[in-house]
């Protein structure tokens, strides 16, 4: 798959409903859109795999249960903690490698196979760390998927917010801790942290094309313009950062102050 492939994919997935949006498939996209014509056969397989064993899990232990001993007890996923401040377990094909990722990629494949074995499941952008969100006859549960899946009482729930810097009367409110996100949300939420990993590495062109996914992603959201015009200053790619300011104030409503200054500061530099 090419970039422009690639790119076309997450183009029509920005453009789907969210109960239609195809969380794996534009997962990968993103992956090939950095680094393309790679096989993403792998991928598909272990979600397959995985969503197998656990549609034969739930048949003898509760929701929670079947995820965690299926994803990190059968299938080894786990949180990298040897890279975790890199873009290594961010890349979806990666991960499938290794078995070791970010809980923001992870959540991705206990999604995919939660889905696919008819269990109700959503992810959590808790503060700072992606959760599971898993409904059980009991209630909602929340699973951690970078410490092997293991189950998030409420109590670490608001310990966790309070450490985070939440005050406590929103710490205490398990409704706010665990609200559930979309898929595409969840996406999202990744590539966000790709492209904060790369400002900070100064990978400036992945840092753009992550931003740029974002941008497609959720049309109708003028930030990740920003953020593209942001990366290309950087590059020196002045008239290309002036073209995602352009488009930002064309999504926007109303021009926000720091949409005018950045276009005012490279009209300066360009001048």
């Amino acid at each position: 798959m090419t970039r422009e492939e690639a790119i076309a994919i997450l183009e029509a997935a920005g453009l789907a409903d969210d109960k239609a949006f195809p969380t794996l498939e534009a997962t990968i996209a993103c992956a090939l859109h950095d680094a393309p014509f790679r096989d993403a056969s792998a991928v598909r397989q272990l979600v397959e795999a995985s969503s197998k064993r656990l549609r034969e899990r739930v048949e003898k232990e509760s929701p929670d249960e079947a995820l965690t001993e299926t994803m990190a007890g059968d299938f080894r996923l786990n949180g990298d903690l040897l890279n975790g401040e890199t873009l290594h377990g961010t890349d979806i094909i990666n991960v499938t490698q290794s078995r070791r990722g970010l809980s923001a990629l992870l959540v991705i494949f206990y999604l995919e196979a939660a889905r696919r074995a008819g269990l109700e499941a959503a992810a959590v952008d808790f503060p700072g760390h992606v959760l599971l969100r898993v409904e059980t006859p009991e209630g909602p549960v929340a699973l951690d998927p970078f410490s092997q899946g293991r189950l998030v009482l409420p109590s670490e729930l608001t310990r966790r917010a309070l450490h985070a810097g939440l005050t406590l009367h929103v710490a205490d409110r398990l409704d706010l801790l665990m609200a559930p996100i979309s898929d595409r949300q969840a996406v999202i939420r990744l590539q966000n942290i790709v492209f904060a990993r790369a400002m900070t590495a100064q990978a400036y062109d992945l840092a753009e094309r992550s931003a740029l996914r974002r941008a497609v992603l959720d049309p109708c959201d003028h930030r990740p313009w920003l953020d593209v015009a942001a990366a290309r200053e950087r590059q020196g790619i002045l008239n290309g950062a002036m073209e995602a300011i352009a488009r930002a104030r064309e999504i926007s409503d109303a021009v926000e102050a720091s949409t005018a200054y950045s276009l005012h500061k490279i009209r300066l530099r360009l001048n």
